[in-house]
């Protein structure tokens, strides 16, 4: 266990202004129709050749590339860590200082070695035997401390695993880090304990939150997979800014015991990786019913244990796909890329055909998340400080006031992270469970907007519809750009499964993801779909600024 050194956690992180050291070329759209089949990226295709065609980069890799070479003994998961320590290394504690990264589980290496020898006798557990997997920081593991980035909670070591991890571990797993996040899943992308995350492609932009951490870290390749949570995007933000895949499931498909709640009626975890192969391997590690979570009863008989059975190249042929159109014309290149992934799907067979939300649900869906989420907080919050220790705040007004204390011993009493700590305030005089508005919103407002977007599906005969995950490219730390009307918190308002797929490039290479939402367990469906996108447009890119070091390369 180990807590990387911050300077002064008292103040909030200031970003340094330094030279990327990368060449950007002047942009273009590729419209080479036999290998990106129009889509926009604005970046160089790639060119390889036979020798380069048997190497892949770590973070070329999929799950079964890693297999094939721990398979063919070129590879221990020994060696896989360090070459992610190494990772780490160079681009969380020097380089470009992502600080992604709060903590590194010290018996990673001796786990490695222990599962390396596993494998030598009784063969692999699963196919997540020997990899390296990264938390977000609100995700309890008992060897590693879990703070949800609050120094309200810093240095609390939960007694025991979340039900995923403990899922991962039996799969074979090896829990290698902790994220930084956005504090306590809200606000801004930035923690008291860990300070500002910054994107692997632009160190002035934002990798997204609430999840930031996982998105920076997996795009920059410090673990194979990643987990994140989403309670209104916060798995599908950092996915789309880092130019990364992942899954915002069914609520209920996953367990949420173990997870610093912020809203349990939103609540899930999500899985994170650069290729979808990987997200549909580690998601059927995860699923199964927990007898503490009740909600996973939903997914009793409708859960799979192999998602990736349904990768398939041609699921675009007879696909019915809906683009919702009311989250386009908020920035020019992100409705150019989404354009250019509808005719890539069509150039695989699919129809596209437009589809519009009812405008009293667009203006409305907002404050309907809210008036749950603030209010959820509030009372579902101490059941988890209870699992704690002693010293720890019971309920979120001990929290307001513990942070007003620690404001108190700063310089003029500011506050290591002025947007959330004040935003404890506001969800602390939200109001109960036994509100009328939040009454109404349980029992009607989520039934109805279930009843809408699976209207909208049928009347249509839609596998999926599609939108940008974020209308705009990512904003910059200092909060200037970004923002606009997003889609992301009607999966969940609704439950519904959304996956996240790297769509392009803008010209300044920042990247864009296309979302396809479906209906509730339809996780397989989803897999084929943006499966067969991303097999058909590649346009993934590591980010210039953590290229592969030296040695890292894995046989095919």
């Amino acid at each position: 266990m180990r807590l990387f050194e911050k300077a002064d956690i008292w103040r909030l992180a200031s970003l340094e202004s330094s030279e990327r050291g990368v060449t950007m070329s002047r942009v273009r759209c590729v419209w080479h129709t036999t290998l990106l089949l129009g889509l926009f990226t604005g970046l160089d295709v790639p060119v390889t050749n036979a020798l380069s065609a048997q190497m892949l980069s770590v973070s070329e890799a999929t799950i079964e590339d890693i297999n094939a070479a721990f398979d063919s003994g070129y590879l221990t998961s020994e060696g896989l860590v360090q070459l992610y320590l190494a990772r780490i290394q160079a681009y969380d504690q020097e380089g470009p200082r992502l600080n992604a990264v709060l903590w590194l589980n010290d018996q990673a290496l001796e786990t490695a070695r222990a599962l390396d020898a596993e494998r030598r006798v009784s063969g692999p557990r699963s196919p997540l035997h020997g990899i390296p997997v990264a938390l977000k920081d609100n995700i309890d593991t008992d060897d590693m401390p879990t703070t949800a980035g609050s120094l309200l909670l810093a240095g609390s070591l939960p007694p025991d695993d979340a039900f995923i991890v403990q899922k991962l571990r039996e799969a074979g797993a090896i829990i290698l880090a902790k994220l930084n996040m956005s504090e306590l899943a809200s606000g801004v992308t930035m923690s008291s304990v860990g300070g500002f995350i910054r994107n692997p492609h632009d160190t002035e932009r934002s990798p997204a939150g609430s999840s930031g951490g996982t998105g920076a870290a997996i795009a920059a390749a410090f673990a194979q997979l990643g987990i994140g949570t989403d309670t209104g995007g916060s798995v599908r933000g950092p996915t789309t800014a880092n130019g990364i895949a992942g899954l915002k499931p069914t609520h209920g498909l996953l367990s949420r015991d173990g997870i610093v709640p912020l809203a349990l009626s939103f609540d899930m975890a999500g899985p994170m990786a650069r290729h979808v192969y990987d997200v549909a391997a580690m998601l059927g590690v995860m699923t199964g019913i927990d007898p503490d979570d009740v909600a996973t009863s939903k997914s009793a008989d409708r859960f799979e244990t192999n998602y990736t059975q349904f990768l398939d190249v041609s699921a675009l042929g007879n696909a019915r796909i809906g683009v919702a159109r009311d989250f386009l014309g908020q920035d020019t290149e992100v409705d150019w890329i989404l354009e250019a992934s509808l005719e890539a799907m069509r150039a695989e067979g699919a129809t596209v055909v437009d589809v519009y939300f009812p405008q009293w649900l667009l203006d409305a869906k907002g404050d309907w998340y809210t008036t749950i989420r603030w209010r959820e907080f509030r009372a579902q919050i101490p059941e988890y400080l209870a699992t704690i220790g002693p010293e720890y705040p019971k309920t979120l007004s001990e929290m307001v006031e513990r942070s007003m204390e620690i404001a108190s011993l700063t310089p003029e009493g500011g506050t290591p992270n002025p947007t959330r700590w004040s935003l404890l305030i506001q969800e602390e005089q939200s109001g109960a469970l036994d509100d009328h508005e939040y009454i109404a919103m349980k029992n009607y407002g989520l039934p109805m907007a279930q009843s809408i977007v699976a209207g909208l599906m049928d009347a249509q005969e839609l596998d999926a519809i599609v939108y940008p995950t974020s209308p705009t490219r990512p904003s910059l730390v200092n909060g200037g750009g970004g923002g606009g009307v997003s889609a992301t918190n009607i999966a969940n308002l609704t439950g519904f499964p959304d996956l996240i797929v790297p769509g392009g490039f803008t010209s300044d290479r920042l990247p864009v993801g296309i979302s396809f939402l479906g209906r509730p367990f339809s996780e397989p469906r989803l897999f084929g779909l943006g499966y067969a996108f991303e097999q058909a447009t590649k346009v993934r890119r590591d980010p210039k600024l953590t290229p592969p070091l030296l040695g890292e390369e894995i046989r095919r």
